[in-house]
């Protein structure tokens, strides 16, 4: 008789099989609780490090819209300082760029073609035009027969002589601009072999106007953009 029979039983119930019944131990919150946060914390991470990928493989592009934005944002302060400077009376609206007046604009003429005369109706022609007129005389030999094109104007570098060399690059159709060493704020017109005449007053006119509009910005930029 098995041991598990209960007594007086005779032997007529039987408790058969080898599944007994087994305690277990008490669940641990906290272990469940520790394990919770595990898995919230790398779903997170992985959430993040997605995020990641995605930005680096669509080019920044969330950084750059907003680098773009703070740009804006400093270029229209840029201009809204300027217009404030302007109202100030420290710039009026229009006055666009300083340009020399073609009288403060001392100019030689040199002719580097085999034409002579050249030189001399050129300079009476720009003597008219309110320009102030230096050397008449043929190029040097560093010019002379070498100009292939209708001329070149040279002078001195900086803020000056570029500004010199605009007013009178105004009077020549498709002038070189060129610049050397010179001391003086004189400036030359060299004639090259396509030269014919000199551009039309009213076109030089024109053109000079360009140029002040050009500037009508203290600092030469397009504030609309």
């Amino acid at each position: 008789m098995s041991m598990l029979t209960p007594p007086g039983m005779g032997g007529k119930y039987r408790i058969t099989g080898n599944r007994y019944p087994r305690m277990r131990r008490p669940r641990q919150r906290r272990r469940i609780v520790l394990a919770s946060i595990a898995t919230v914390c790398a779903l997170s991470l992985a959430a993040w490090g997605t995020l990641q990928l995605i930005d680096i493989f669509s080019g920044g592009s969330s950084a750059s819209a907003s680098s773009g934005q703070d740009k804006s944002k400093a270029k229209g302060a840029k201009c809204t300082d300027d217009a404030k400077t302007q109202a100030a009376g420290k710039g009026k609206p229009g006055d666009g760029e300083k340009l020399p007046e073609p009288d403060s604009v001392k100019v030689n003429v040199l002719n580097a073609t085999d034409r002579s005369g050249l030189a001399k109706s050129t300079a009476d022609e720009l003597k008219k035009r309110g320009f102030k007129i230096g050397e008449v005389a043929n190029a040097p030999g560093e010019f002379d027969g070498k100009v292939k094109e209708t001329g070149v104007v040279l002078g001195a570098p900086g803020e000056d002589g570029v500004a010199r060399l605009k007013v009178l690059g105004t009077q020549l159709d498709d002038a070189d601009t060129r610049f050397d060493e010179r001391k003086g704020d004189d400036v030359d017109l060299i004639i090259g072999d396509a030269y014919k005449k000199l551009a039309k007053k009213k076109d030089a006119e024109d053109a000079l106007k360009g140029l002040s509009a050009a500037g009508a910005s203290p600092s030469g930029r397009d504030c609309s953009r």
